[in-house]
């Protein structure tokens, strides 16, 4: 079983930026590839970014494409979104999601995904 636990959100003004961090519990971290998603109020939850296991593929999202940039440590079992130039349209709660052990291959599929966060509020004003 893997637990995530997602840090680091909050309220920001346009243009900030925000790091946002993704603790997982277990030893299969590092076989497994990690996603960020979010979704706002009203609206489905959407892919954000992905990170293959050993963290030399990334893939994002067009409109977080040159701002957002997703990385791991896996020596800490950490996953990391550092979010620049923010602005009011990325206001949402933030998940993080890890495929099973031994799928390290990133998805912008959350069907792909067994374990998620319990996400963390990123609120950007104008």
């Amino acid at each position: 079983q893997v637990q995530l636990v997602e840090s680091g959100g909050g309220l920001v003004q346009a243009g900030d930026s925000l790091r946002l961090s993704c603790a997982a519990s277990g030893r299969t971290f590092s076989s497994a590839a990690m996603g960020w998603f979010r979704q706002a109020p009203g609206k489905e939850r959407e892919f954000v970014a992905t990170i293959n296991y050993s963290g030399g593929i990334t893939y994002y999202t067009d409109f977080v494409k040159g701002r957002f940039t997703i990385s791991r440590d896996n020596a800490k079992n950490t996953v990391y979104l550092q979010m620049n130039s923010l602005k009011p349209e990325d206001t949402a709660v933030y998940y993080c999601a890890a495929r099973r052990a031994g799928r390290g291959a990133g998805s912008d599929y959350y069907g792909e995904y067994g374990y998620w966060g319990q996400g963390t509020q990123v609120t950007v004003s104008s």
